[in-house]
Order: structure tokens, then C-alpha cells, then sequence
């Protein structure tokens, strides 16, 4: 997998967030968005998933050298963000269970042991309303980390994780996403400590 982006700018009304990106994202890469707030990484983000078009440039998604229409991106991109909203009426099992009818989730491990990795196993059964932030935060860890998917997407990925949520972040990446595009939008460190490259949105402007 490759993902590379040519001239790319994103622009609202006659406000230019980002211009002039040209990136290439390889296999197994780690990378990092910085910026202050507002700046504009989550639109970055966002573009790069194919869930915002660009106002100029490219973004192409390539497998062994072949384009990947932009129609078909969102089946090889998983993203976890917090202005992404689960479904609450369901209990933690059902969600991951009705995400993989869409977007299966890695071979050779359950749902079952899934939430057990991320401390949910006692609360599957329990409907999402009734979690608390940090527990929601764990499962939109889940769905995305454990997705077969080889562009893994992290918007601010600690949000509402306490010491053990932000050690358990870290080790899920560690151990699961072996072989994945990692691109983490973020100003704190401890969200990227383990990328090999920072793009500032600042150089963008």
C-alpha cells in the first residue's frame, strides 16, 4: 500500500487550510501531523481518508503499483476520531459485530477476545450510552486498530484516556498493527512518540 498526495490543497469559502502538500506514505510508515489547534490536521486527515475532497491536487491510493478508484478507499482505511460517533443503542459486542459486516476485522482473533484486550470483556453486553467516555474511546480504538486494514488513521487518539487508556494505545500499536500505514494527527507527543516522521501543517500554509 501507498498513498501519495501531489499539489494537494483544501480550501473553505476563500480560506486556504492547507496548500501545496506533496507526500508519499509508504508500507509499515509512521507519521505524524502537528500543529496548534485549528491549524488544520484533522481536515488533513480527513482528506487523506477520501471523506473530504481536495480543492486542488491529488490524493492517489496505490496496491503493487495499481490506482485504487477513490470510490473504493474507505475499504482499506480504518480512522478513529473523536468526532466520530458510535451507536449507542448497541452494546459493545453488537457494534464491533455490525462494523464487520462492512470492514472485517483481523483473522485469528474474536470479538470476544478483542474487547478483552482493550478492558472491555466485562461491559460487552452493555449498551454504549452507558459508557463513559474513556470507555468509548477504547472501543473506537477497537473497531479501528483490529480492522484488516492497511491504512490505520489516528485523529487525537488519547482523547478522554486516562494513564492505562494511553498505555494501552500505545501497546495496541505495538502489537497489532505490524505492516499498517500509521498517521497520527496530534500535538502531543505521547500520541506519536513512535513515529518515524513529523510533517508540521505549518509548512503547508
Amino acid at each position: 500500500m501507498k498513498i501519495s498526495t501531489t499539489d494537494a490543497g483544501k480550501r473553505f469559502n476563500r480560506d486556504w487550510i492547507f496548500r501545496h502538500f506533496s507526500y508519499h506514505f509508504q508500507e509499515k510508515g509512521r507519521y505524524a501531523i502537528t500543529g496548534h489547534n485549528g491549524s488544520g490536521k484533522s481536515t488533513l486527515l480527513q482528506v487523506i481518508s477520501g471523506a473530504i475532497l481536495l480543492s486542488e491536487g491529488k490524493c492517489r491510493y496505490e496496491i503493487n503499483g495499481k490506482a485504487i478508484e477513490p470510490e473504493n478507499q474507505f475499504r482499506h482505511v480504518s480512522i478513529c476520531a473523536p468526532y466520530l460517533e458510535l451507536i449507542e443503542e448497541m452494546n459493545a459486542y453488537e457494534f464491533l459485530d455490525f462494523h464487520s459486516t462492512f470492514k472485517p476485522l483481523q483473522s485469528g482473533i474474536s470479538k470476544k477476545d478483542i474487547l478483552s484486550i482493550v478492558g472491555l470483556g466485562n461491559t460487552a453486553k452493555k449498551q454504549i450510552r452507558f459508557f463513559s467516555s474513556g470507555m468509548k474511546q477504547r472501543l473506537k480504538l477497537a473497531q479501528a486498530v483490529f480492522s484488516e486494514s492497511p491504512v490505520l488513521l489516528l485523529d487525537e487518539p488519547c482523547t478522554n484516556l486516562d494513564k492505562s487508556g494511553i498505555e494501552l494505545y500505545l501497546s495496541l500499536i505495538q502489537n497489532y498493527c505490524a505492516g499498517k500505514i500509521i498517521i497520527v494527527s496530534s500535538n502531543d507527543e505521547t500520541e506519536y512518540q513512535f513515529c518515524q516522521e513529523i510533517i508540521s501543517i505549518q509548512d503547508y500554509k
